[in-house]
């Protein structure tokens, strides 16, 4: 299509006024809360499958639930959610996702066919909306390359809901690796070409605004853990009450690292961009699920700690302790790279520390572990307010 075609094209009805700031809309928060009870499943999947087995098969799940929230997010990017048509795309969806969270328990025994049928059906069926929405506007192309890898992953999806065993792990991991793939290499499609991120105009802003929102949600889920987990010991004893303290300052310090400064200044960085699309792609799309995947972790470990204070750190209760925190810094130095190309030292002897810490986990009981690895995440946290170490402006 030549520009002046391009300029002469109307501009679909269901396309979001962009005049002035983009705000998430009461509709998006609503749809967010099926994902409150997806992190939950997802961090008592993990309890309950704490062998490595069960952690890779967790890390599936979360990547296939964050895929169906991420590309819904970039849809309603470009779309009005206050629109009745849109409205009703978000309410199926989220009855789509409420139906595969309640799989999640099972996916890997008689429900696999809800998780991979409810991945398919929202990504083709999003997909097939925007391509119809968009008929006319030049990011109907984009969408139209979308909808040919979302197809293929789709049948991965479906496939690996039929089959059983390791075969329906591979064929999961081939459906989300196929998702993952299109976005890097711009959706290439025979006959169709690619789209490159300068066409993906997103409002920055805007979509920074919703990955927090998910970080916030399994925070939530987090606080949600220690409050329960407590409320149900019969006895409350010193160490229940220290076992307490330290999981809910050790949810403090990874809110603390995210969102007192580099959340604010990420933000403001994608909306300035001049290409806001490269961005939203890597620090947000690719990189955020290592940071959500360290949350609910990190939620995990502390309910098996809180549950019983006194017991010693099994291999699977200090892989937790220790685990849930590195990826978090791993993630969150990974976007500090991503978003401003600098090394976050501290995120990374914070990483050191807890390695560190897993060459002694055999002698720690797993209270102590707990306490030590949220000294270290605090440290870090403290870090970022220290003056000669603490990042420039440029660089939060």
């Amino acid at each position: 299509m030549s520009d002046l075609a391009e300029a002469e094209s109307p501009i679909p009805p269901l396309l979001r006024d962009r005049s002035g700031v983009q705000r998430v809309t009461n509709i998006e928060l609503f749809f967010d809360l099926v994902y409150v009870f997806a992190v939950t499943q997802l961090s008592h999947y993990l309890l309950g499958h704490s062998d490595l087995r069960g952690a890779l098969q967790a890390g599936l799940l979360l990547v296939m639930v964050w895929l169906v929230w991420s590309y819904t997010t970039w849809v309603t990017n470009w779309l009005d959610p206050e629109l009745m048509a849109v409205r009703l795309l978000l309410v199926v969806l989220m009855l789509i996702s409420l139906a595969m969270s309640a799989s999640l328990p099972r996916a890997f025994e008689d429900l696999g066919l809800w998780i991979g049928g409810a991945y398919a059906v929202q990504q083709i069926g999003r997909t097939v909306f925007m391509v119809i929405a968009l008929r006319g506007h030049p990011l109907q192309a984009n969408f139209q390359r979308i909808l040919a890898w979302c197809v293929l992953s789709s049948a991965f999806a479906v496939a690996g809901g039929l089959a059983h065993g390791n075969a329906r792990a591979l064929l999961w991991l081939g459906a989300v690796c196929v998702d993952l793939l299109g976005g890097v290499v711009g959706f290439y499609t025979p006959g169709l070409g690619r789209s490159r991120t300068s066409d993906w105009t997103i409002e920055g802003g805007h979509f920074a605004e919703r990955c927090q929102a998910f970080i916030l949600i399994a925070l939530g889920e987090s606080i949600v853990i220690i409050g329960a987990t407590l409320s149900e010991v019969m006895d409350v004893t010193a160490s229940s009450v220290t076992s307490f303290v330290i999981a809910f300052v050790g949810s403090v310090a990874l809110w603390w690292l995210y969102f007192d400064r580099s959340a604010g200044a990420a933000a403001e960085m994608i909306a300035r961009s001049d290409d806001p699309g490269r961005l939203g792609r890597s620090a947000y799309h690719l990189i955020h699920p290592v940071m959500v995947a360290g949350i609910i972790v990190t939620a995990a470990a502390d309910e098996k700690v809180l549950a019983d204070p006194g017991q010693p750190a099994s291999a699977a209760a200090a892989w937790m302790i220790l685990g849930g925190p590195a990826l978090f810094l791993a993630g969150h130095a990974a976007f500090k790279l991503v978003v401003w190309r600098a090394v976050s030292w501290p995120r990374l002897a914070g990483i050191a520390g807890l390695a560190l810490l897993a060459l002694a986990a055999d002698a720690i009981p797993a209270l102590a572990l707990a306490a030590c690895a949220a000294v270290v995440v605090t440290a870090v946290a403290i870090s970022d307010r220290v003056p000669w170490l603490a990042p420039s402006a440029g660089t939060r």
